[in-house]
C-alpha cells in the first residue's frame, strides 16, 4: 500500500519545524550514566510524554523503582507507555524508542556544544548528542503522528509506544515491566500487539539504507585496584608501593590484542567459524573498507578484506576498552599516585555466546593474571549489565514490509544487515511477546553515535520520516 502523497508532502513542508524540534530535544542532556544528570533524564521524560500526548496519544508514565550506581541510589527514569488506535481490524505495532544519551562534554573534542544542536545548512547535517541516537528516529514517528492528526488521516495501523530512560545504561527495569504486562495477556499493555519496530540503528555506509535482523549482545565490567588510603606522591612513595594503576593497567593489557583478538581463554571458542554460505551474505552488501574508513575518518581498519570486516562487526565478539576511573586527566603535570581505580571494558557477544558464559570464562582469567602480579594492592571486577544476542526471521510480513516501504522511499532494495551494536530489550520483546522484532535504521553508517561530534543529516531525518509512515502503511496491506 502507497503512503498518501499528501503525507510525504506533509513530511517535506515542514522539515524546518521538525528540524527545530529535534533541536529541542537534543538541548536536554539526557545522560542516564551521570547520577548527576538523572533529573535531566527526567525531564526529558516529561518532554517527550508532553509531546505524546498533544498528538492524540494516550500515555502513562511507568516509576520502574530505583537502583545503585557508583555507590549512590537513584530513581530510575519511567517508561513511557503510550497508545493511539484500538480498531480490531487493524494490525497493532508496538514501537520501541530510548530519550537517554551518552555522555558527551566538548572538551572530549566535539566541535560544537553537544547538547545544543547545530543545523549546517550547506552540508545537511545536525549535530549534537542524541541527534541519532536515539532522539531522531523518535521524533521521525512524532512527525508521522503530527503529519496524520493534522490531515485528518487515519492511521493505517494501532500504535503502541514503548519508550525507555536507561537503555545507554544497561535498561534496568524495563525487562521485569515488559513481562509483568505480558503476563495479563489481552488486558495488559502489550496485549494483542502484532510486531515491533526499532528504530535505533544505522546504515552500512552513507549511500544505501538497510533493514536489520541481529545484534550482537554485551557483557560490560568494571574491574578495580585500590592500596593505598590516600592519593599519594610520586616523589616520595614511587618504588616503595605497589602503585593501583600499574597493575590496572598490565592486567588490562591481558584483555585483547592489537590486531583485536579476544586474549581470554575460551571467549572466541564459542563462536563456530562461518561457512562459504555465511561469508557470501557479507560478500554482497554494498560496504567497502573506504565505508569504514570515512566513518572513523582515519586508515585503521583491522584488515583490508572487507567480509572480514563486515564479520568482525556483524558476526564475531570483540573486547573494547572504555576508560580508567581515578586517574588523573586534567591539563597540567600532577604527580600523583592514584589510591584507586576502575577501569571499564565490555565485550559483544554473538549467537550462542550468553553474558553468564562470558563472565565465567572471564572473572576467573582476571583474577588469576591478578594474583600473578603478586601485587598488596586488592582487586574487584563486576558486571554492570549486561545483554544476550539476537536474530530474528528476515523473511517475515514485516521486513517485507519494510522492504517495501524502503524501495518505495528511497527507490533502491535495501541491504539485509546483522548490526554491530546492542539493544538489550530487542530480544526481550521477541522471547516475552512471542512477535517478530524490526530494526528500520534512519540514520547513516558515519553519524558518530556514542562518539564526538555525532550528527544525523537533514536527508536521512526527513526521509526517514517517511520511511517510518510508509512502513505503517506496508504494514497495514501485508497478508499474514
Amino acid at each position: 500500500m502507497v503512503a498518501p502523497q499528501e503525507f510525504l508532502k506533509f513530511i517535506d513542508d515542514n522539515a524546518t519545524k521538525f528540524i527545530s524540534r529535534l533541536g529541542e530535544a537534543v538541548a536536554i542532556p539526557s545522560v542516564s550514566g551521570d547520577g548527576a544528570r538523572r533529573p535531566d533524564v527526567f525531564k526529558m521524560s516529561a518532554w517527550l510524554d508532553g509531546q505524546l500526548k498533544q498528538l492524540g496519544v494516550t500515555t502513562k508514565l511507568v516509576d520502574l523503582g530505583k537502583h545503585v550506581m557508583d555507590g549512590q541510589e537513584l530513581p530510575l527514569p519511567p517508561a513511557i507507555l503510550g497508545r493511539i488506535g484500538e480498531d480490531p481490524a487493524k494490525k497493532t505495532v508496538l514501537i520501541y524508542g530510548h530519550y537517554d544519551v551518552q555522555p558527551a562534554e566538548k572538551s572530549d573534542g566535539w566541535n560544537t556544544e553537544p547538547f545544543t544542536m547545530v543545523f549546517n545548512e550547506k552540508t545537511g547535517e545536525m549535530l549534537g548528542r542524541g541527534s541519532t541516537d536515539d532522539k531522531g528516529p523518535i521524533l521521525g514517528w512524532l512527525n508521522v503522528l503530527e503529519a496524520h492528526k493534522t490531515l485528518g488521516l487515519a492511521l493505517p495501523v494501532n500504535l503502541r509506544f514503548c519508550f525507555e530512560g536507561m537503555e545507554e545504561s544497561g535498561s534496568e527495569g524495563l525487562d521485569d515491566l515488559i513481562k509483568s504486562e505480558t503476563a495479563k495477556g489481552n488486558d495488559g499493555f502489550f496485549g494483542g500487539v502484532d510486531c515491533v519496530c526499532i528504530s535505533d540503528n544505522y546504515w552500512l555506509n552513507t549511500r544505501t539504507p538497510c533493514i536489520t535482523y541481529g545484534l550482537r549482545g554485551l557483557v560490560y565490567f568494571k574491574m578495580t585496584v585500590s592500596g593505598p588510603a590516600r592519593d599519594l606522591h610520586s616523589g616520595v612513595f614511587g618504588r616503595m608501593v605497589h602503585e593501583p594503576m600499574t597493575d590496572l593497567v598490565t592486567l588490562l593489557s591481558k584483555l585483547v590484542a592489537p590486531d583485536g583478538t579476544i586474549l581470554v581463554p575460551g571467549v572466541e571458542d564459542m563462536v563456530p567459524p562461518a561457512d562459504f554460505d555465511e561469508k557470501e551474505i557479507y560478500d554482497k552488501l554494498d560496504y567497502s573498507i573506504q565505508d569504514v574508513e570515512d566513518a572513523v575518518g582515519a586508515p585503521i581498519t583491522l584488515s583490508n578484506d572487507k567480509t572480514t570486516v563486515l564479520m568482525g562487526r556483524m558476526r564475531m565478539p570483540s573486547l573494547s576498552l572504555h576508560g580508567i576511573e581515578g586517574a588523573f586527566y586534567s591539563p597540567g603535570a600532577k604527580t600523583v599516585i592514584p589510591a584507586c581505580v576502575s577501569g571499564k571494558f565490555s565485550i559483544r557477544i554473538v549467537p550462542p555466546m550468553t553474558p553468564k558464559a562470558v563472565e565465567d570464562c572471564v572473572l576467573p582469567f582476571v583474577k588469576a593474571e591478578f594474583a600473578k602480579l603478586n601485587s598488596k594492592n586488592k582487586l574487584t571486577i563486576e558486571n554492570l549489565h549486561d545483554g544476550r544476542p539476537w536474530v530474528a526471521d528476515h523473511k517475515h510480513w514485516s521486513y517485507e514490509a519494510a522492504r517495501r516501504a524502503t524501495e518505495a522511499v528511497y527507490q533502491r532494495s535495501p541491504d539485509l544487515t546483522r548490526e554491530g551494536g546492542s539493544i538489550p530489550v530487542t530480544l526481550t520483546f521477541a522471547e516475552t511477546l512471542n512477535v517478530n522484532v524490526l530494526l528500520l535504521p534512519m540514520g547513516r553508517g558515519d553519524d558518530g553515535a556514542h562518539s564526538t561530534n555525532e550528527k544525523l543529516d537533514r536527508s536521512n531525518f526527513i526521509e526517514g520520516s517517511k520511511l517510518l509512515g510508509t512502513y505503517l502503511y506496508e504494514v497495514g496491506a501485508a497478508t499474514v
